[in-house]
C-alpha cells in the first residue's frame, strides 16, 4: 500500500521523526493556518511540478487546489513553512537481492533531485553494530563532519522505523537542514507491504485506503472483493489470466515484447480464496468484450496436480460461458500432472470448446497469439 503523505508523516511521529507541524483538512481552512504549505494528498508523484504543493494564503490556495484536482471536498494537508538552509535527498528501499536496507542520500534534494550528482549508496542491517559507523563513514564523503553525525544516527533510526511499520520502501525528500542544524522530514513518500496490513491499526491509514480504493476501476474494485488482485493497464490488447506475480510478470513482458501488450494483471491477494479462476475468467472475458481487446491469453503450470482436472475444469466453463475473443491457453504441466493424460488429448478437449491454441512454451504461446491478431491497426 503506497501511504500518503500523511499518513506517512503520521508513522514518522510515532517514532519521534520530526516533521513540521500540520493538519489535515477536508472542508475549509481552520483558524490559525491563514499561512501554510498548502499539500494535496494524492498517491502519486510530481503534485509540486503539477501546482499541487503551493505555499501562501490558504485561503486563496485551498480551493485553487482542489480545483486542479477536480474535487471540492479533496482532502489537503497545511503545514507551517520551514525556513529551510539545506535540501536533502533521503531514501531507503528493501533490496531483496542482498538482505538489507538500502541507503540513498544526496546533499541536493527537492523537485529536481534527478538532475542532481547521483547519490551515495550503502546497505544497511539497522540492528548490526556497524550500522552507525558504516553510515557516518560514508557520510563524511559528501557532508560537514557534525551534518553527517546527524544524517548517520537518522539514518538508523528511520531504518527501524522501515522494520517496525513494515515498509518497503521510504523517500524523504526534501529532508531539511534548518539554520540550527536539526533535521526535518519535510515530505514523505512511504509504501508498506500489504502482506503486513494485519499488524497495523487500519484507522492510521485510512486516508491511503481510502484514496486508492476510490483510484481503481470498477472491475479492479470487483476482483479485489472476490478474492484476487487485478490491475487494468491502459491501451493492452491482451486480456491475461494468470496466477502469481512473477509468472504474471513474465506473461507481460513477453507480450509486450511481441506487441502486443496485456490489457490487465492479475496475482493472487493474501489471505485470498485458494480458488478464483471462475472470477478471473469472467472479469477477462467481460474486459474482451471490448473493442481494444483482442485475444485472452490464460497461462498457469502445474507441478503434481492432473492436467485432465484441470482441462476439464476449463472445458465446463467455457461451455457455460465461451470466450468473446480468441484465447490462448497455456498449461506447462510437469510429469506427474501428465499421468494417463496427454497434451495432445488436452489441446483435442479445449480446441473442442473454443480455445484457439494450446501451448506448454509461453514463447510459442505469444507466437502464436501475436500471428492470430497481428500488429494494432492505426486510423
Amino acid at each position: 500500500m503506497r501511504l500518503t503523505e500523511w499518513d506517512g508523516k503520521t508513522a514518522l511521529r510515532r517514532h519521534g521523526i520530526a516533521v513540521p507541524p500540520g493538519v489535515l483538512t477536508g472542508t475549509a481552512v481552520p483558524p490559525g493556518w491563514e499561512d501554510a504549505v498548502v499539500k494535496a494528498q494524492i498517491l502519486e508523484g510530481g503534485r509540486g511540478k503539477r501546482g499541487l504543493v503551493q505555499r501562501g494564503d490558504a485561503a486563496k490556495l485551498v480551493p485553487e487546489i482542489r480545483g486542479l484536482l477536480g474535487d471540492a471536498g479533496a482532502p489537503l494537508l497545511l503545514e507551517r513553512p520551514v525556513d529551510i538552509a539545506q535540501e536533502i535527498f533521503l531514501a531507503l528501499r528493501v533490496d531483496g537481492t542482498a538482505q538489507a536496507l538500502e541507503v540513498l542520500c544526496a546533499p541536493e534534494g527537492g523537485v529536481e533531485v534527478e538532475g542532481g550528482a547521483p547519490p551515495l549508496r550503502w546497505h544497511i542491517l539497522p540492528e548490526s553494530p556497524s550500522a552507525l559507523p558504516d553510515s557516518l563513514r560514508i557520510l563524511r564523503g559528501a557532508f560537514p563532519a557534525d551534518l553527517a553525525a546527524r544524517l548517520a544516527r537518522l539514518v538508523v533510526r528511520l531504518a527501524r522505523v522501515m522494520v517496525a511499520e513494515d515498509l518497503e520502501s521510504l523517500e524523504i525528500n526534501p529532508l531539511a537542514r534548518l539554520a540550527d542544524g536539526s533535521l526535518v522530514a519535510c515530505d514523505c513518500k512511504a509504501v508498506r507491504d500489504e502482506a503486513a496490513g494485519f499488524r497495523h491499526d487500519a484507522e492510521a491509514t485510512a486516508l491511503s485506503a481510502g484514496l486508492e480504493s476510490a483510484a481503481m476501476t470498477p472491475l479492479e474494485r470487483r476482483a479485489r472483493d472476490e478474492g484476487f488482485q487485478m490491475v487494468e493497464i491502459p491501451g493492452g490488447r491482451v486480456a491475461m489470466v494468470t496466477a502469481g506475480a512473477g509468472l504474471g510478470m513474465m506473461m507481460l513482458d513477453l507480450l509486450g515484447d511481441a506487441g502486443c501488450p496485456a490489457a490487465c494483471f492479475m496475482d493472487n491477494a493474501q489471505g485470498g480464496p485458494v480458488e478464483t479462476a471462475k472470477q478471473r475468467f469472467a472479469i477477462a472475458f467481460e474486459m474482451a468484450q471490448r473493442p481494444g481487446i483482442d485475444a485472452v491469453l490464460f497461462y498457469t503450470t502445474l507441478a503434481s496436480r492432473p492436467l485432465k482436472g484441470r482441462v476439464e475444469a476449463l472445458a465446463a466453463q467455457l461451455r457455460a460461458q465461451p470466450s468473446p475473443k480468441p484465447l490462448f491457453v497455456g498449461l506447462a504441466a510437469g510429469h506427474a500432472a501428465l499421468a494417463g493424460y496427454s497434451m495432445a488429448q488436452a489441446a483435442a478437449d479445449l480446441a473442442a470448446v473454443g480455445v484457439t491454441a494450446l501451448e506448454a512454451d509461453p514463447h510459442a504461446l505469444v507466437r502464436q497469439l501475436a500471428a492470430s491478431i497481428g500488429p494494432r491497426r492505426t486510423a
